[in-house]
């Protein structure tokens, strides 16, 4: 799993350097299904649920998970893109995924503060992994750090563990309580995403059966990364440095 989570941080890298205002979600799809590729691995995503039809999601603006890349969708100067990656090495999987700005700069403080604290909301989610902890110790720390900026957490979806499965039991809400649910033991691996909004927790789903969209047309951003529990505390496979 180690190898897969370098693959999918090399396609990260590889993608982030093509977004650019004019591209296309379909062409960031095709820089992320060849680097995999080259590496001899395969697109987790493609194929998913016999119907997902490309090898990253590419969600925009008040997109929140699973936006479907094509050509058509162009990108724009100050757009928050999301964008999720996973890949198969060996028959093990990575997941991870990154939000960024269009053209890098923030067009607002507001999505400043939504892209800033939804980054924090991860990093607080993997300090939480402890050995000896308890699988909902990650969704209070997420919940903590969402509350104090006043943002909406996405709740219907959340992070999972990851193996030879790309979804697998246990899911992780990114709220709750503390102290609950099934122990924090070394040799598992999770895969840990905060999605929060600017405004209300609602969301819906498009015609197209994939994306995920907020019900009030709000900016979303979606961080993730796949950690393992270790007996020194988390392991990130999917780190970019």
């Amino acid at each position: 799993m180690r190898r897969a989570g370098r693959i999918v941080a090399g396609t990260i890298s590889a993608v982030l350097d093509a977004v650019r205002p004019g591209a296309t979600t379909a062409d960031l799809d095709e820089v992320a299904e060849s680097y995999i590729r080259e590496q001899h691995a395969t697109p987790s995503f493609m194929g998913y649920r016999g119907t997902y039809p490309a090898t990253i999601c590419a969600s925009i603006d008040d997109e929140i998970v699973h936006g479907i890349p094509s050509p058509a969708r162009t990108l724009e100067e100050g757009q928050l893109l999301s964008l999720d990656f996973g890949a198969i090495w060996d028959g093990f999987h990575a997941d991870s995924a990154v939000s960024v700005f269009v053209g890098g700069v923030a067009p607002s403080e507001e999505s400043a503060r939504l892209m800033k604290t939804t980054e924090e909301a991860l990093y607080a989610g993997i300090g939480a992994v402890q050995p000896g902890g308890r699988l909902s110790d990650i969704g209070h720390a997420i919940e903590s750090v969402a509350e104090s900026a006043g943002l909406g957490i996405v709740r219907e979806y959340g992070g999972h563990g990851i193996g030879r499965s790309l979804h697998e039991d246990p899911f992780i809400q990114n709220f709750g309580r503390a102290g609950r649910g099934p122990d924090l033991r070394p040799g598992l691996v999770l895969a840990i995403e905060p999605m929060l909004m600017l405004g209300g927790e609602r969301t819906r789903v498009l015609n197209d059966e994939w994306t995920v969209v907020t019900a009030d047309g709000s900016l979303a951003a979606h961080f993730e990364h796949t950690v393992a529990v270790t007996e020194h505390g988390p392991e990130v496979l999917t780190a970019r440095d």
